[in-house]
């Protein structure tokens, strides 16, 4: 009679949880199943035609292997909306006779997550943003692909983190 005291206990405070928690660190509840990533819409002045593409399925990415959802194209319980509003070059350090020595790129999104069962957990236009250096001596076009994706890589991040990992 002990056992099934605590096994009752235990299932009915078990049953009660409303939050999947994950390895990957994700508490996605369980009656939120798809997900809808459209491709981030490009707004910043300077022009990279790769990018929108590249962070958009990087997220996709993320999600796909980090999660169950079930990636759909409208209709989702989840949609993550974004937009590329920043993608500047700038110097970062200077030397001794004001010449550049290390550029730095920086490349920044807006994203509106919408959580349609639950509403509570949505944000809009929430800023992201992430950089890297480069040195002066390399031209952007040189170094370019390289940063942008170790940039893709900080900004998917923290846009998982942010929406399903609500850190």
């Amino acid at each position: 009679m002990k056992k099934f005291l605590i096994i009752l206990a235990a299932a009915l405070c078990l049953g009660g949880c409303k939050v999947t928690y994950s390895f990957s660190g994700t508490s996605i509840d369980p009656d939120v199943h798809t997900i809808s990533v459209p491709p981030f819409e490009y707004k910043a002045l300077r022009v990279n035609p790769a990018l929108s593409n590249e962070l958009t399925e990087a997220i996709r990415t993320r999600f796909r292997r980090m999660t169950t959802l079930e990636q759909v194209d409208m209709d989702a319980d989840l949609e993550i909306i974004g937009e590329i509003v920043g993608y500047d070059v700038q110097a970062s350090a200077v030397t001794a006779s004001e010449i550049a020595a290390q550029n730095r790129l920086t490349v920044s999104v807006k994203v509106t997550f919408n959580n349609n069962k639950h509403p509570e957990e949505s944000f809009a236009n929430k800023s992201f943003s992430a950089y890297a250096d480069y040195d002066s001596e390399n031209s952007l076009d040189a170094v370019e692909s390289t940063l942008c994706a170790e940039i893709i890589d900080k900004i998917v991040e923290d846009v998982f983190n942010a929406t399903v990992a609500q850190w």
